[in-house]
């Protein structure tokens, strides 16, 4: 039986006062039924490891470099956020593919390593409405899951994946529960052939989940937690997401 895992991804919103009621009540309302991770911008992750330290409530990054230092202004290696005690890192959000060009490739090479330093890379996938309209779906998501697969070998079995319907984060259409599980059942085929250990890889879904539909979205029963973006910045929208998956 696969957990569920529910991870908040709060992009570039923030600010310490309101991380600090944020992380506050979220610590507040546990014990969850699943797992739940917040990754936020990285000038947050010293207060954030420190108002989640002692507890079962984990933080990551939202990006990681793929090299593991040098001269990459701007950019954070692993060996870095792996300082801070961080889980999770996400890698390939559609925000990146699309804003800062990252290819299958580069997505794989962070995925690498994130894992090389002991953190569990978040791997997005997701295709655009042009992309899902031209009946393209299932092409696009497995080539950007094949190429992490590929670049990882044996270690791709660690990796959670999350698929991300990009005509759906941040619009507030949803892919319906069934649109949304017939791409994961696709996903853990794929990883299933790939790794021998899909069935127990956990895929998470994002794309506008609310606290509304959240509880539908997690029954299907290949979708094994969320990605959440928006209403991760809202602690009670937030905390009801996690106990839909509890």
């Amino acid at each position: 039986m696969r957990r569920k895992l529910v991870v908040g991804n709060w992009k570039m919103h923030g600010s310490r006062p309101a991380n600090a009621e944020l992380l506050a009540a979220i610590v507040g309302a546990r014990p969850y039924g699943c797992d739940v991770a917040v990754c936020v911008p990285y000038p947050y992750l010293t207060e954030t490891a420190a108002a989640l330290s002692g507890g079962d409530l984990r933080w990551g990054a939202q990006d990681c470099s793929a090299h593991e230092q040098g001269a990459y202004t701007g950019e954070v290696s692993a060996t870095m956020l792996a300082e801070f005690g961080c889980r999770y890192a996400i890698v390939g959000h559609s925000e990146r593919r699309a804003c800062h060009h990252e290819s299958d490739l580069l997505v794989a090479q962070k995925a690498q390593a994130a894992l090389a330093r002991g953190i569990t890379p978040i791997v997005c996938v997701g295709e655009t409405l042009e992309q899902r309209e031209a009946g393209d779906t299932e092409f696009v998501v497995k080539r950007q899951l094949a190429a992490v697969i590929h670049r990882l070998a044996h270690c791709a079995g660690e990796i959670v994946v999350a698929y991300e319907p990009v005509w759906a984060i941040g619009t507030g259409r949803t892919a319906t529960p069934e649109q949304a599980q017939a791409v994961h059942a696709v996903l853990r085929t794929q990883l299933q052939a790939a790794t021998g250990h899909g069935e127990r890889m956990r895929i998470l879904y994002g794309g506008s989940v609310k606290a509304d539909n959240a509880a539908t979205l997690f029954a299907q029963p290949d979708i094994d937690g969320g990605l959440i973006g928006g209403a991760s910045l809202k602690a009670a929208d937030f905390i009801a997401i996690c106990r839909a998956a509890g």
